[in-house]
């Protein structure tokens, strides 16, 4: 099986990995309602109802109108559900529809296998969070001022929900697992990572809770691309991340090697 397929430069299979990232690629486009427009909407209904509910009772966030400060933060918050969802679906479905052996059993190897699904789940985080901001840029006018930042929080934070929705899909055994983890545990901490507000308005213990939320600093970097404003060091956000990244791609890829989950 892929899970003993030992990895080195000589035996990497590019063309196995590239074609299992197309396949993760054409699973979510040959649906773009749901895994696109759909989330695309949903956001937009954020938009209008936070700015009709708060905007006139909040009109500046930092120095930055209220609207301009909401809509990174909703962009960067749909990128990581979907680069999340698009990862723990494809493991899950595949293992549901009892043909998760076609995934396994090509001479892929457990990084190449964790490559080619994370890969896909950044892919339509990217795609979504870019056919919003098409979309915000006609109604907001929201316009990158530091591209990097951009660039760096979008690919960071998609690639660490890629991962961790990875590690659920590899965990899960049915859809009503992955929904409890979405529900209880995803959804709370991109509401509460800063999307809606600045965590300066939170009370001091709760900032301290926020501070260690890995999704804090992929919105909150992510915003400052857009708006020049940050809660919070950027240095200490991109190190916050990219560990994050590696400790659960580490965990992940020894999932793989071991099967965990996957040979049973």
């Amino acid at each position: 099986m892929a899970a003993d397929v030992s990895f080195s430069t000589a035996t990497r299979n590019w063309l196995g990995l590239w074609a299992l990232y197309m396949r993760e690629v054409r699973r979510f486009m040959k649906i773009p309602g749901q895994t696109v427009v759909a989330p695309a909407v949903t956001t937009m209904l954020f938009l209008v109802v936070f700015a009709l509910a708060l905007g006139r009772a909040v009109t500046e966030v930092g120095g930055v109108p209220f609207v301009e400060f909401l809509a990174p933060g909703l962009i960067m918050m749909a990128v990581l559900q979907n680069g999340f969802a698009n990862a723990s679906s494809s493991l899950i479905i595949a293992k549901v529809q009892g043909n998760i052996v076609d995934t396994l059993m090509p001479p892929l190897s457990p990084l190449e296998l964790m490559a080619g699904l994370v890969l896909g789940a950044i892919s339509r985080g990217v795609v979504v969070g870019l056919f919003i901001l098409i979309t915000m840029q006609v109604i907001v006018g929201v316009t990158p001022q530091h591209l990097w930042a951009v660039l760096f929080f979008a690919l960071a934070g998609s690639a660490m929900m890629g991962l961790a929705g990875v590690l659920v899909g590899i965990w899960a055994q049915k859809f009503d697992q992955i929904s409890a983890l979405t529900n209880f545990f995803i959804t709370p901490l991109t509401f509460l990572s800063g999307t809606f507000y600045s965590i300066d308005r939170l009370p001091e213990n709760l900032q301290f809770f926020a501070v260690f939320n890995p999704f804090f600093y992929a919105i909150d970097g992510f915003r400052y691309g857009f708006t020049g404003h940050a809660d919070s060091s950027l240095a200490v956000g991109a190190a916050v991340l990219v560990g994050t990244v590696l400790v659960l791609g580490s965990v992940c890829y020894v999932a793989f090697v071991k099967g965990w989950r996957l040979k049973s």
